[in-house]
């Protein structure tokens, strides 16, 4: 028999209903009845689940389906040790594990690979709610047996199985309130949670149904403040001054409605089948109000650490932006999973899977302000005084009232249409208006992104029990996947049908006025911008026409793996010492192949596209090893030797190329590459997976059925990263006379200054290490003393290293994360208070023409409570199943922010405000 580390009875009792976690007890333990709910319940069988794994765990279990403390499983994961959330939008989303964003992170549901709906490989956690989760693995040492792994560890989520689970019925209801205010008239602050979780057994115990239903309506208020950069000015004694703003109010709601279903059939004791679907419908919709300006300074009232921190504006027609943000994704899996018992010793799994995802992301701009660019009845442009300080930039003394509707025009006021130069109804001529043509002819902007991903998934798979005095078990089989994955990057300039003229807001788009007084900027007028888009105050330019960034970013990847795996499990004695673990090997033969586009603006002056297909196959040999020693007492050290892989990222996959010219008048005067007009962007198809050798070793000390303390160490030599590759390429032969060159405002134009510039892409071969040192503890205070029972302390911390041998950053990677959770729990009371906190970190986020930029995120400490009540021991017979629950998030009102790399400055402050949830939860 495997070994099973021998916790006290009552953790025993525990560790059986955390059956996903495989813990077996021998027939003849004699185990006591008892019931562990709650905090320390959780506490407990995630425990069980950790000290009886073989290789290096976190583990997170609910105390039934549907009872997580949190509202998604993203916020439950990232209290782990090692592991850290990253909020995006006001929400916890991303995670990364020991310093390895998502996208680094290999993600499993029940052990079979998993499709998210972001950008990349990256699965979006919040995605997935809690009330369908029965708890969470996070396997930070591999063995060879992992369905997915990732350089960062893998994440397996674990739904309930219903032979497997206690029935149970559970229903969730939650009353949702934003601390903030919407600062848009025609979004709520408001919204709400339900859920019904069902766990029954039929035909004795050899049926078993579970299904889960939950519905979401979450809102998120934000304010920010953007800042363009920063440049080092020589009129102000070359202090840094800002470029630009990006001040905002933004209200969105999250509308997410799942379903999870498992049919079990286990109709005697060879044979178990487990059918199960997934289906996920969500939409983040929302509005973004504010402006958008250059920033010329007129005066420099102070300067401090060589930045001006106060001035004037010389005066800029600001453009008022109203964008509408609609994020429209749907996910559906079906799998089915066979267990034989084919001889008393040998087990036969097989496992077949289809996944499939779609998002649509859209994002648009509309413009207004005080008239159209060029127009003689044109306002003026505002003047502002400004301060810089940490949360961005703060104006008083406005010299425009943005809150007029009889004032504002939906117009462009400002001639940012030079990409529309193509489009001949729009030339200067033709407008019969001097000064108004193409330039001036956009009025916004659609920015779409359509994603589609397809994965279908064979595994077979052999258990073996052996007899030998050392090898106990060993698994071997094959894994085969298919997957494809397509981005359709589209877009259009928009053009209000009153050009070349302009026209006020049509009254039944009218909404009342956005307030944006937290920057000091006061009311703007505030439309329905995404009816009015599909109405026909605009007209339409296909973007994929004139921008050659759009097809060039436009790609399908297909991948094809077939993994061969053997895993053998090891358990002697060595000196009163039980030494047990397991060793084996993955061969992965991987076929990877991508389609895009070569775009570049052709003499015509419309884009020119050709079709290009490119990739390659390589294998992989992943040798693991996982070795425990159980001295007994609950005294164990823990150690393991891999190598790992992660993909590459599938937005580099794509082979695609594009040409740009900026059109500016700094880039074409520029002689340096590095500031050129010219620019070009590509893929690589051939980029082989991101590649690591690891080491572990952690002691741990189980003093308690529900207490802990573990240190360990982790070193991973990263032997293949992407690099960012660049090289120079002489442009001339894509020059077009009377089209590269810029125009300043007297109207002289200019041709550029050099035909060099830089083509960027990614490569193999780059290195580099990262390590760290981890704490962690779950203290019971009745130890400490018996009057300080139910009370208890888990905390953690994490101290990593790391870098790219080029100095870059791993993204995702912290140098310090720390976690702590106080609770209380007595007689059904339960109070809980926790906190997370790590230092800054490089990112991503969408950037433009619907790309992904990296970004620098500075440090964060967010703090969640929760008090709750459970009526089991009420004496009220209907009320026993009740338990209620307040639950705060962001309890110290926590920012986001980013930093500019160069100057150090704030380039972007976000404020959510606190988060409310009143939850009623009902079990019988």
């Amino acid at each position: 028999m495997l070994h099973k580390f021998r916790p006290k009875p009552i953790c025993l009792a525990v560790a059986l209903a955390a059956t996903a976690s495989g813990v077996a007890v021998a027939q003849d333990q004699v185990l006591e009845e008892v019931v562990v709910s709650g905090i320390r319940g959780s506490l407990m069988r995630a425990q069980a689940i950790k000290m009886d794994s073989s290789s290096i765990v976190e583990a997170i279990s609910a105390e039934d389906i549907g009872k997580l403390p949190d509202s998604s499983i993203a916020e439950s994961l990232a209290r782990l040790p090692g592991l850290a959330g990253e909020r995006r939008n006001g929400r916890t989303s991303g995670l990364s594990v020991r310093g390895f964003k998502e996208d680094y992170v290999g993600t499993t549901m029940n052990g079979r690979e998993l499709l998210g709906i972001g950008d990349n490989r990256g699965v979006e956690y919040d995605l997935y709610p809690s009330e369908i989760m029965s708890g969470a693995v996070v396997y930070k040492s591999p063995d060879a047996t992992l369905a997915q792994m990732g350089i960062g560890g893998t994440v397996d989520l674990r739904t309930a199985r219903p032979l497997d689970s206690a029935p149970t019925i559970t229903i969730n209801a939650s009353y949702e309130m934003n601390g903030e205010q919407s600062n848009n008239p025609d979004f709520d602050d408001t919204g709400h949670r339900a859920a019904l979780s069902f766990s029954q057994r039929f035909a004795d115990d050899t049926i078993g149904v579970a299904l889960a239903l939950a519905t979401t309506e979450s809102p998120t208020q934000e304010e920010r403040n953007g800042l363009w950069g920063y440049t080092q000015n020589p009129s102000f004694g070359n202090n840094f001054t800002p470029d630009g703003m990006d001040t905002a109010v933004r209200s969105t709601l999250l509308e997410r409605d799942t379903a999870a279903l498992v049919l079990q059939f286990r109709p005697n004791e060879k044979l178990d089948i487990k059918l199960d679907a997934l289906y996920i419908d969500f939409a983040d919709t929302g509005i973004s109000r504010g402006f958008i300006e250059a920033l010329p300074t007129a005066t420099a009232e102070t300067i401090a650490n060589g930045a001006v921190t106060a001035g004037t504006t010389a005066g800029f027609h600001s453009v008022i932006r109203s964008d509408p943000l609609e994020k429209l994704g749907e996910l559906k899996s079906f799998g089915a999973n066979f267990d034989y018992q084919l001889a008393d010793t040998v087990v036969v799994k097989m496992d077949v899977a289809h996944s499939e995802t779609t998002k649509n992301d859209l994002r648009a701009e509309s413009y207004a302000g005080v008239g159209r660019a060029g127009l003689s009845t044109q306002g003026d442009p505002t003047t502002r005084e400004w301060q810089l300080n940490s949360k961005g930039l703060l104006f008083s003394n406005n010299s425009t009232d943005f809150g007029d509707f009889d004032m504002i025009k939906l117009a462009g006021p400002q001639a940012w249409g030079g990409s529309l130069a193509p489009i001949d109804a729009l030339q200067e001529s033709v407008s019969g208006i001097p000064g108004v043509g193409f330039a001036q002819a956009q009025d916004g902007f659609v920015n779409e992104a359509v994603f589609e991903e397809e994965l279908d998934t064979f595994r077979l798979e052999a258990v073996v029990e052996l007899s030998h005095d050392y090898i106990k078990s060993v698994n071997f089989g094959v894994q085969y996947s298919d997957r494809f994955k397509s981005k359709d990057n589209t877009g259009a300039f928009i053009t209000a049908s009153t050009w070349p003229l302009d026209g006020v807001i049509p009254e039944e788009f009218r909404e009342g006025v956005a307030d944006l007084s937290f920057a000091g900027l006061g009311n703007v007028v505030a439309y329905d911008a995404l009816s009015i888009l599909d109405s026909e105050a605009y007209r339409y330019w296909d973007a994929a026409s004139l921008e050659p960034d759009r097809l060039g970013d436009t790609y399908t990847v297909s991948e094809e793996v077939l993994t061969l795996f053997a895993k053998f499990d090891f358990e002697t004695d060595i000196r009163g010492v039980n030494f047990f673990g397991n060793f084996g090997m993955q061969m992965i033969d991987s076929e990877q192949e991508s389609t895009g586009f070569n775009a570049l603006t052709g003499p015509d002056l419309l884009v020119q596209a050709a079709p290009i297909k490119d990739g390659d196959s390589y294998r992989h040999w992943l040798p693991s090893l996982n070795m425990n020693f159980d001295f007994g007492d609950g005294h164990m050290v823990r150690a393991a030797l891999a190598k790992v892989i992660s993909r590459a990222r599938i937005d580099h996959l794509g082979p695609g190329s594009s040409i740009k010219f900026r059109n500016n008048i700094f880039n074409v005067l520029s002689t340096d590459p590095e500031d050129s007009a010219w620019q070009a962007v590509s893929g690589n198809a051939q980029l082989k997976p991101l590649e690591a050798n690891q080491f572990d070793i952690s002691y741990d000390w189980y003093f308690e059925d529900d207490g802990y303390i573990s240190v360990g160490y982790f070193y991973k030599d990263l032997v293949n990263w992407h690099a960012n590759g660049r090289e120079i390429v002489d442009f001339s032969p894509f020059y077009i006379p009377g089209f590269h060159q810029a125009v300043d405002t007297a109207g002289n134009t200019f041709t550029p200054a050099t035909f060099e510039g830089y083509s960027t892409f990614k490569e193999d071969g780059l290195t580099g290490l990262v390590k760290g040192i981890e704490f962690q503890a779950t203290v019971p205070m009745r130890i400490v003393h018996e009057k300080l029972d139910g009370f208890g302390l888990v905390f953690s911390s994490s101290f990593t290293d790391g870098k790219l041998d080029d100095a870059s950053r791993v993204p995702g990677l912290s140098d310090e994360v720390y976690q702590v959770t106080a609770f209380y729990e007595r007689g059904g009371f339960e109070f809980r208070i926790a906190g997370t906190k790590r230092s800054d970190y490089r990112s991503d986020e969408r950037g433009g023409s619907n790309t992904v930029a990296d970004v620098t995120r500075q440090a964060i400490e967010l703090w969640d409570a929760q008090i709750s009540y459970d009526f089991v021991d009420s004496g009220v017979d209907h009320l026993e199943g009740l338990r209620v629950s307040l639950q705060a998030q962001n309890l110290t009102d926590e920012d986001d922010s980013n930093v500019d790399p160069t100057s150090g400055l704030v380039t972007k402050y976000q404020h959510y405000g606190a988060n409310y949830l009143l939850t009623l939860n009902y079990s019988f």
